[in-house]
């Protein structure tokens, strides 16, 4: 009998419904094991993703790793880690970055295939787009929810994009390397720690 999570994944991969609204052509780039502990829900690939088929294969990934204090090996273990981003293949560019992900992308696609991640005990929130679409629409900005990480619990953290843009934020912002990044990396080593023994 087939895996759900696998025919899934397979038929995201496969995905052909933007074609006429993504500059490079369709590549999805997800990463997804039913085993996954910890999940990244970010925005969407860029062009190198886009190129190497391998999420945060760039400087953002670089640095979000330095953040959750894991090196590539770990991140790149889909036994460990889910990475489903809220639009699956690289959007355009815009006047200042990036396009936004296409909306039909998660709408089509996110649902049912976070059903199929029941292990998830840590879901990263990447960017505003993920923001909305996990944390919901309480009428604040980024900043303030990853300021007040904490009020989201054990099993959610806000954090703002890794990307080199983002350089200027985190300059305003250094409270975020000082108190959030240290309890980040410690939640991910706890998990990730947790699941080594029950494996062992």
């Amino acid at each position: 009998m087939t895996d759900p999570l696998e025919n899934l994944a397979r038929n995201i991969r496969a995905c052909r419904l933007c074609e006429g609204q993504l500059p490079l052509g369709p590549r999805p780039v997800i990463q997804v094991d039913r085993r996954a502990k910890i999940l990244v829900a970010a925005q969407a690939p860029g062009t190198r993703v886009h190129e190497t088929g391998i999420p945060f294969n760039d400087p953002s990934g670089d640095r979000l790793r330095n953040w959750m204090g894991i090196d590539r090996d770990t991140f790149y273990d889909p036994a460990r880690m889910a990475i489903v981003p809220m639009g699956f293949c690289y959007p355009g560019r815009g006047k200042s970055g990036d396009n936004p992900p296409i909306p039909l992308c998660a709408q089509t696609w996110r649902r049912q295939l976070l059903d199929l991640l029941p292990g998830i005990r840590l879901t990263l929130v990447i960017g505003q787009y993920a923001h909305r679409w996990h944390l919901g629409k309480d009428g604040r900005n980024l900043t303030e929810r990853v300021r007040d990480f904490r009020a989201y619990g054990p099993e959610l953290m806000p954090l703002p994009h890794p990307s080199p843009r983002n350089n200027i934020w985190l300059a305003k912002n250094p409270w975020f390397e000082r108190e959030l990044v240290p309890v980040l990396r410690r939640r991910v080593r706890d998990i990730l720690g947790a699941d080594e023994k029950s494996a062992g």
